[in-house]
Order: structure tokens, then sequence, then C-alpha cells
């Protein structure tokens, strides 16, 4: 009988050593996972400009026909709504200058209307310029306007001549000509305000 509960006492005490090692093993187990870094997924490659999507590890690939011909018609695309834009640049170009010579042809001032038009015309005359590829030149005008409707007259046919030069070269083509024409105009422009006294 003594031996039997000494047998159960030492059961009971291999029971309450396990009872309190496993749990322990446990936590620090559940500690040194925790600490552990978790590798960071692989971001997603970026989507090609033509939307067309691309498997991964294909980013060094060359492009497939089909990808190539895509860009082509996209590229086409912006090419014409950009030429497409620019001849509406130039018609308008001659509407203001059809208008700022009839409102100026007996003033001797700027009232804030043309100062508006003559703004809006020198923003697009630059920006047709820059389409045709040109820059600021230095332009000799050989007969010079002597007053503000004189100047106008003369902004005007400058206009007529830019417009029509714009619509009338293909959308591929460089012009030199219409860079020559838009310098012109420009350096009309300054001259129509050099003559507003008010100018300072």
């Amino acid at each position: 009988m003594v031996k039997v509960k000494s047998s159960v006492g030492n059961q009971s005490h291999t029971f309450m050593k396990l009872f309190l090692i496993v749990p322990a093993i446990l936590f620090s187990s559940a500690i040194a996972f925790a600490q552990t870094p978790l590798p960071r997924p692989t971001p997603p490659p970026p989507k090609p400009i033509d939307g067309t999507a691309r498997n991964p590890g294909q980013d060094s690939a060359p492009l497939t026909s089909f990808e190539e011909e895509l860009r082509a018609k996209q590229a086409i695309k912006l090419a014409e709504k950009d030429h497409r834009q620019n001849l509406d640049r130039a018609r308008e170009i001659a509407q203001i200058g059809k208008e700022l010579q009839e409102t100026l042809k007996s003033k001797s001032t700027l009232d804030r209307n043309s100062l508006k038009k003559i703004e809006r015309l020198e923003k697009l005359t630059k920006k047709v310029r820059g389409e045709a590829g040109g820059q600021d030149e230095e332009v000799k005008i050989i007969d010079r306007p002597a007053n503000i409707p004189a100047a106008a007259a003369q902004i005007a046919e400058a206009c007529e001549a830019l417009s029509k030069d714009v619509q009338n070269t293909p959308r591929q083509v460089v012009s030199a000509s219409v860079i020559g024409n838009a310098n012109v105009l420009l350096e009309l422009i300054k001259m129509l305000r050099a003559f507003d006294p008010r100018r300072p």
C-alpha cells in the first residue's frame, strides 16, 4: 500500500512538470515565430502604356506583332488629334486677325477687349510655331506699320497667311514657312502693343 502511494505521488509530480514545461515550450516557440520576418510579396509588374497585359517574367521580352501594331495605331491617333487641334488654332488665328482689323481700323488706343484678343492671338501663334518645331527668331519687318490701324491691317494679312500655311501643310511635314510666318506675326503683335500710349 505504501509503494502504490509513492508511485502515484511520483506520477503526479511528473505530470505537474509536463504541465508546466509544455506551455513554456509552446510560448517560446510562438515568440520565436512572431519575431521571424515574413517574406514580402513581390509587387506586380508595371502595366505597359498601351494597356495590354504582359505575363510575369516577360518585362524584357520583345513586343509581339499585335502589340507593335496597337502602339503604332495609338501613335497615329495621337498625331492626328494634335494635327486637328493645330488646324483649329489656325482657323481661330485668321478669325482673330479679321476681328482686330475691323475693331482697330480707326482707333488710336487698344481697349480691353482688343488686348484680350491680342493676348489670345499671341498664345495661339506661339503654339502653332511650337508644333512646327520653331522658336524665337529675329525678324525684320520691311514695311513697318505707322499706327494702330496699319498694324492691325498687317496683322490680319499675316494671320491669313499663317492660317493658310498651316492648313496646306501635311501632318508629317515640318514647314519652315509656318515658322517664318508665325515669327512675323509675333513681331507685328509687339509693334501693335508698342503703339498704345498707355503701354508702360
